[in-house]
């Protein structure tokens, strides 16, 4: 399933909710047609996403979207939330590029807030709040968070089998990652880079690992 943003990007007032459901069984692989965008924003006005997954007995989801490209001025606040079976899998992956220096753009006002709630049979198994405010360049370059990193990965794969992939994973992730068993069936990671290149060449093969697949053809389109 590939999604398409016609807007062609997100900036201040924007709100857009999704919901994919995956019945018992069955397994879904989605991602976006293209990087999304996210604008300048007036003042004290966010653009806001909603993302509801909701997996069935056996079910699967992969949610492989590709970058979101936070621009100069950019207010985004996203939240997802995941209603797991007690024997459904789920990856997630949400690459985020921090401006574009190519282009001689450096982001020094800008927002992020992402939060994440994964559920399974109802209970709370993972949660995880990531905030990002104001001279986002001056606060990557600090040691303590980010080392002057451009882009940055979040990944998460929630499966009974989880444990089982923690040295693999850790294998396969550059010196800039980490990955941890969170509790038992839930696997997360995050990984640094110095740009959204360098971020999608260590990407792409964690991604191919625990999908167990090639990267959907938008990515290589």
């Amino acid at each position: 399933m590939v999604l398409l943003n016609t807007a062609g990007g997100l900036t201040g007032g924007d709100r857009m909710a999704l919901r994919l459901q995956a019945d018992a069984g069955a397994h879904v692989v989605t991602s976006t047609q293209a990087a999304e965008r996210a604008y300048r924003a007036m003042p004290d006005s966010w653009a806001k996403v909603d993302l509801t997954l909701q997996l069935g007995s056996g079910a699967r989801i992969d949610w492989l979207p590709q970058e979101t490209i936070l621009f100069e001025g950019a207010a985004l606040t996203r939240q997802l939330h995941a209603d797991l079976a007690a024997d459904s899998r789920l990856l997630l992956v949400e690459p985020v590029i921090l401006g574009r220096p190519a282009m001689g753009e450096i982001l020094h006002a800008a927002a992020l807030r992402d939060r994440w709630e994964v559920r399974r049979d109802g209970a709370l198994v993972f949660a995880d709040a990531l905030r990002l405010e104001g001279d986002v360049t001056e606060i990557m370059a600090r040691s303590g968070v980010a080392g002057a990193a451009g882009a940055f990965a979040s990944i998460l794969y929630a499966a009974p089998d989880a444990g089982q992939h923690v040295a693999p994973l850790r294998a396969l992730l550059p010196q800039s990652g980490g990955a941890s068993l969170i509790r038992e069936g839930i696997l997360f990671a995050r990984m640094l880079a110095r740009d959204g290149f360098e971020l999608r060449r260590s990407l792409t093969p964690v991604i191919e690992y625990l999908s167990g697949a090639r990267l959907p053809k938008v990515w290589r389109l």
